[in-house]
């Protein structure tokens, strides 16, 4: 009983290891895309459109601008055109309206701790 139990325990492990996410990420490179963000307690949602060069956000009656370099599908770097801050995206995981993805500072600060976040946008053009 026992020796069932743990093969029953490592098959499962096995089978979940090997799962991949759905990642269609080419169809996600340009277009009209919605997403929500936090500021505090707040919930609010912002809107941008990227093509193969540009994004441009549109959150809380700004527009803010940024060029993009995409390293392959499914990742890029996204440098504000005033600021030079630079965002480095991932796209961990596609639906067939959305993505998921991750991002982080691409520039790494030695005296901050490295902080990925998560969200999701979903493609509304």
């Amino acid at each position: 009983m026992k020796k069932n139990l743990i093969l029953t325990a490592a098959l499962g492990l096995i089978l979940c290891s090997c799962y991949q996410p759905e990642r269609d990420c080419k169809k996600y490179k340009t277009g009209s895309f919605k997403f929500t963000y936090e500021v505090g307690d707040t919930i609010k949602e912002g809107k941008f459109t990227r093509t193969e060069d540009y994004s441009v956000d549109y959150y809380e009656n700004n527009i803010d601008s940024a060029t993009v370099r995409w390293f392959n599908d499914c990742e890029f770097v996204l440098q504000d055109i005033h600021s030079k801050t630079a965002i480095q995206y991932k796209i961990i995981s596609t639906t067939d309206s959305s993505y998921t993805f991750q991002y982080k500072s691409a520039v790494r600060d030695p005296n901050k701790k490295l902080i990925v976040k998560t969200g999701t946008a979903i493609k509304i053009k």
